[in-house]
């Protein structure tokens, strides 16, 4: 489903990816380790074409992404990708209800259908009552909840998640560890995550370790 050889990223003089080659499969779960400035993030940066390589190809799905134009490069990654950071990243002048259409609207999907999935998928994270509550009023884990919920509601076949629980306390922590394997297992979204918490790390099909701007494990 992933397929990224030699990729290559400097940022100035700094060499962040020194040739970085891996495939991931189409519902695999896999987690990205290493010490901070290894280069996990810019790689996940750049299978979810956030960034772009300076040298190396990336083929996603059968296809390279950096080929397409920037419209059809911003449909292609709403349509595929979902995306959950450390930092949630929600809207504060909108709802959870709002926060979590908001990707589908850009797509321009239906506003009701969109809107019905939305509450279908924060009832499922036990936040329905939480709906008409802006980010601000909500606690750290259910604001990452939220975050996932938005990242779901396009039906990605990918999600790229960067330390996603790096800002919970361990039981929320360990909510959301639980939340992605069921999400894994029962939908077979592919899973790309970034973490320094090894029991979230050792839960993936497969480590990868990396340091240096290099896989030193695949």
């Amino acid at each position: 489903m992933i397929i990224a050889t030699e990729i290559k990223k400097k940022y100035g003089t700094l060499e962040v990816l020194k040739g970085v080659s891996l495939s991931i499969s189409k519902g695999e779960f896999v987690s990205i380790v290493g010490a901070s400035g290894a280069g996990k993030s810019t790689l996940l940066h750049i299978l979810g074409t956030l960034d772009k390589t300076d040298s190396g190809s990336l083929n996603i799905s059968g296809q390279d992404p950096f080929k397409l134009s920037s419209n059809k490069l911003a449909v292609f990654r709403n349509t595929q990708f979902g995306f959950v950071f450390q930092f949630h990243n929600l809207l504060p002048e909108f709802t959870a209800l709002e926060n979590v259409c908001m990707p589908g609207l850009i797509g321009k999907r239906p506003e009701k259908v969109v809107k019905e999935e939305a509450m279908q998928w924060l009832q499922k994270f036990g936040l329905e009552k939480r709906a008409d509550h802006k980010p601000s009023e909500l606690s750290g884990g259910e604001q990452q909840r939220v975050s996932v919920a938005r990242a779901l509601i396009n039906k990605p076949a990918i999600i790229f998640a960067d330390e996603p629980t790096g800002n919970l306390d361990s039981n929320n922590a360990h909510q959301m560890h639980e939340l992605f394997l069921e999400l894994n297992r029962e939908m077979k979204i592919t899973f790309v995550v970034v973490t320094h918490n090894p029991e979230f790390a050792d839960m993936a099909h497969r480590k990868i370790e990396m340091k240096d701007g290099v896989i030193i494990n695949n």
